[in-house]
């Protein structure tokens, strides 16, 4: 996991990104992707409500991951599993405060999957 605004990493695999919004200021080629999975991203709603709050961070990865059980993001967050089984899968995201965001919470799902 990593912020798509880094350099791509020679140990990074398979690089997609997690958000339903591209990146502000980021050209296609340099963010390197090999997909763009905006349908496992969390609804407008949460997001709005979370604010990037870490006070409301416990409540934003439940909620989230009851939302990651819904039909589209569930299918979503099944090809990123079989993305990760088949190799090195890296999440990008634009969020500034990565260990507070939603692609924490998909790494832990994806982990705990293995």
């Amino acid at each position: 996991m990593r912020r798509v605004y880094d350099e791509p990493g020679p140990d990074d695999g398979a690089r997609v990104l997690v958000d339903r919004i591209w990146p502000r200021g980021m050209r296609k080629e340099r963010a390197a992707l090999d997909e763009w999975a905006k349908d496992v991203a969390p609804s407008d709603e949460l997001r709005r409500w979370y604010g990037h709050d870490p006070g409301r961070y416990a409540d934003f990865a439940r909620r989230y991951r009851v939302e990651l059980a819904e039909s589209g993001r569930a299918q979503a967050l099944a090809r990123l599993r079989d993305r990760a089984a088949s190799g090195r899968l890296t999440l990008l995201t634009a969020t500034r405060n990565v260990d507070h965001s939603h692609a924490t919470v998909l790494t832990v799902e994806l982990s705990e999957s293995d």
